[in-house]
């Protein structure tokens, strides 16, 4: 039992989480009633703007140049062995932890239909047309299309999937969207093999996705019907909200049942557009916003083309607020603003990102989208972006490449603040609470990158596990405040949970500077009163200070900076740095404090790859028990 309660942990992590953002704006239900939906519907399947299976020409043009490349990857699936996921690949979730034996086996299944189905669409022979099918019916004999650490908000809360319930979840939802597109494009060539294979492959989607989202009895944490002021809502909104959308646009043809179904999902992505801020700042981080306000957008973009555009919310200033946090969030050179859960490598999906500046109107996207443009093709089971790409392929290739990082840029709602001088320093921080999607106790925290290289850094996650997603999540030590660039006050670090935050939070551009109470953030056992963190862009420095009262001195203060690259004691009261060339001292005074360094071994691979083997935490302890102070350090940049 104490596993079941560890997993059931996952439902708190992402279903009920309390959070403080929401409010009342229900946007896409102001820009149409269910009586203006109705009208405005375009109906049967007349809204794709894709060619019928039978118009090689229409599939020339779209594919153009990267034709041979999608068929190549169908003839590497022709022989392809579809892998049975078994009983116990399931349980293994509760049994190790691990996702990836139940999730390889599968994802790999994914993709090879991924495969057939391009290559297939590419080619027109109906050369990849058998092994499709193969790939289609296998798939629907399984139980569940949900991932086994998913599975335990099943009623029965186990990983083993219970085929008296049928789970909406990421993995799911963008399998029903697929096989929706495969019976759309092809259901006439599988009639030619046998009839029963599209009616099949029709009756699951509607029994797996569209009849359990429909049915008002049911209900799924993400949907969010039930929130409240105080409800998290993440990007599985979004996200599976655009899945359901495109089954219903795909294969329902009743008026009135497209109708109740596409406002529907209108009422759930509202939930998501009143918890999310006005500032439209991704407090998930960079590494998901193509999942939340990347699917947002895909969500938005269907809804407008079932509704020939009569309801589209791409005018709305808080849309391009929130498509324009990925740009802003970009240091250089492949780095971004990294909190949460959230990589500090990346950049985000270049034709994703292009097509959304163009939807909304940013130029700054359009143009960061062409910097980030690899030409590569997408490969996975998102179907509609991957048809999406090769739409703005050749736009994206012909628009300028172009970057500028602003010189400041304020979240106020939710509490982010980045920060550059001309000599290439750049600053982020955040103020927020802990109990945020994909949360690490770290209100009050900082980055610092020169000539965009990360001197002091956010350490990002480890590999997903059950523990990510459990009671167990705060014994990671990438979760914790002490291994964030933050004080550890009494020997206490910060504790999660929604009234642990930072408070007094302010930013004042024309001192380039940012402040915060955090003293909110850690437990009574830290006796604190107040402890305002400070930080001060100046010349080529970043000066910060912590101001504090307590209420007892009970063990010295720590403060912790997290570093990488070349790191040594290179005299008292100076830590030097150094990463890629660009050099930087971290000057403290050495009357007050006890400078030590110590290595953090790197083993997960979602970490490595990152930062290499080995990060560092630099703690200055202080030499003092004082109830009252002001400590003062520096980022100088060399």
């Amino acid at each position: 039992m104490k596993v079941l309660h560890t997993i059931l942990f996952a439902l708190l992590c992402f279903c009920s989480v309390e959070a403080s953002a929401y409010s009342d704006k229900n946007l896409l239900q102001q820009a149409a009633d269910i009586q203006r939906l109705k009208a405005a519907l375009v109906p049967q399947q007349k809204w794709v703007n894709y060619p019928l299976y039978t118009d090689r020409a229409g599939w020339d043009k779209l594919f153009a140049d990267t034709k041979q490349e999608y068929i190549k990857r169908g003839e590497q699936q022709l022989n392809y062995e579809w892998k049975v996921v078994k009983a116990m690949d399931y349980v293994e979730f509760e049994r190790s932890g691990s996702r990836q034996v139940m999730e390889k086996p599968f994802g790999d299944n994914n993709t090879a239909m991924v495969d057939l189905l391009m290559a297939e669409l590419a080619e027109g022979k109906g050369r990849f047309v058998p092994q499709l099918i193969n790939g289609v019916f296998h798939t629907c004999e399984m139980t569940s299309w949900a991932l086994s650490a998913h599975l335990v908000t099943q009623k029965i809360h186990r990983s083993l999937p219970d085929h008296r319930e049928q789970l909406i979840d990421l993995t799911s939802g963008d399998l029903s969207s697929l096989l929706a597109w495969t019976y759309y494009l092809l259901h006439s060539e599988f009639d030619k093999v046998n009839p029963g294979i599209a009616v099949r492959l029709r009756y699951e989607v509607e029994k797996r996705t569209l009849e359990p989202y429909m049915n008002e009895a049911n209900y799924y944490w993400w949907q969010a019907f039930r929130a409240t002021p105080t409800t998290m809502v993440n990007n599985w909104n979004p996200w599976c909200n655009s899945n359901v959308l495109q089954c219903l646009m795909l294969l329902e043809n009743d008026p009135e049942k497209l109708a109740a179904g596409v406002y529907r999902t209108m009422q759930s992505v509202d939930r998501f557009l009143n918890y999310v801020h006005a500032d439209g700042a991704c407090e998930e981080g960079p590494s998901y916003w193509g999942h939340a306000g990347g699917k947002l957008f895909d969500y938005l973009d269907l809804l407008s083309s079932i509704t020939a555009g009569k309801v589209s919310l791409f005018t709305h200033p808080m849309i391009k607020n929130i498509g324009e946090y990925i740009s802003r969030s970009y240091v250089g050179d492949g780095w971004v603003v990294n909190f949460a859960d959230a990589s500090a490598k990346g950049g985000g999906d270049a034709p994703l990102i292009y097509r959304f500046g163009k939807a909304v109107g940013s130029e700054e996207m359009m143009q960061f989208a062409a910097l980030l443009n690899d030409n590569k093709l997408p490969r996975n089971r998102d179907f509609y972006r991957t048809l999406q790409t090769l739409t703005v392929r050749q736009a994206l290739a012909e628009t300028t490449p172009k970057h500028t990082t602003p010189l400041h840029t304020w979240y106020p709602e939710t509490a982010f603040c980045y920060m550059k001088n001309k000599s290439g320093l750049f600053f982020a921080a955040k103020g927020g609470y802990n109990d945020e999607s994909h949360n690490h106790n770290d209100a009050g925290s900082f980055s610092v990158w020169i000539n965009n290289r990360p001197i002091l850094i956010d350490a990002g996650v480890g590999t997903y596990t059950r523990q990510t997603f459990s009671s167990e999540r705060y014994s990671i030590w990438t979760m914790q405040s002490d291994y964030h660039n933050l004080p550890m006050i009494n020997g206490i670090a910060q504790k999660h949970g929604r009234k642990y935050k930072a408070t007094q939070v302010k930013y004042d551009p024309k001192k380039n500077a940012f402040a915060a109470n955090i003293a909110t953030a850690y437990p009574e056992n830290a006796k604190v009163k107040s402890w305002v963190r400070a930080y001060t862009l100046k010349g080529n420095s970043l000066q910060i200070s912590d101001k504090f009262q307590l209420d007892e001195a009970l063990e010295a203060n720590t403060i912790h900076f997290m570093t990488w690259g070349k790191v040594a004691l290179a005299a008292p009261g100076k830590i030097s740095i150094e990463v890629n060339g660009q050099k930087a001292l971290l000057a403290y005074n050495p009357s007050v404090f006890d400078a030590t360094i110590e290595p953090v071994s790197l083993t997960d691979p979602r970490l490595t790859r990152v930062w290499g083997e080995q990060i560092y935490r630099v703690a200055l302890k202080a030499k003092a028990l004082t109830k009252t102070g002001d400590y003062s350090y520096s980022i100088i940049q060399q």
